[in-house]
């Protein structure tokens, strides 16, 4: 397997806290899929896993060598995480587009949070 992108990302759970809480749904929908809004709003801390989701989209955006920017749907990313197991990245949109371009790759991605942090990194490999 050859590594074709590293993308990692820290941010304030506190940052995204004030980010729902001042634009509540539009913010959320902008961000996320409603898969992981349910997921995220399921857990004891919410904030916390809403903010390890917007640092692990952003990780796996910059792997792929397309950092987040107008043009780019954060929702085109999606962090599927069964309890338990390692996070799953599904892309969508141009993004998919993207990854279809660079054949046939993996992507793997770790993330972390506590109350103050959230972070992820991703690895974009050629299988």
């Amino acid at each position: 397997m050859e590594v074709i992108g590293l993308g990692t990302e820290i941010v304030e759970c506190l940052r995204i806290g004030r980010m729902i809480e001042q634009h509540a749904e539009l913010f959320l929908l902008r961000v996320y899929t409603d898969a992981e809004i349910r997921f995220c709003q399921s857990r004891k801390r919410a904030i916390e896993h809403f903010a390890a989701r917007w640092a692990a989209k952003e990780a796996v955006l910059k792997a792929l060598g397309r950092p987040w920017r107008r043009g780019v749907e954060l929702t085109e990313v999606e962090i599927d995480q069964k309890s338990g197991n390692n996070p799953e990245v599904r892309l969508r949109g141009t993004t998919a587009e993207v990854v279809e371009t660079l054949g046939l790759v993996r992507i793997m991605l770790s993330m972390s949070h506590c109350r103050a942090y959230a972070t992820a990194t991703a690895i974009v490999m050629r299988v």
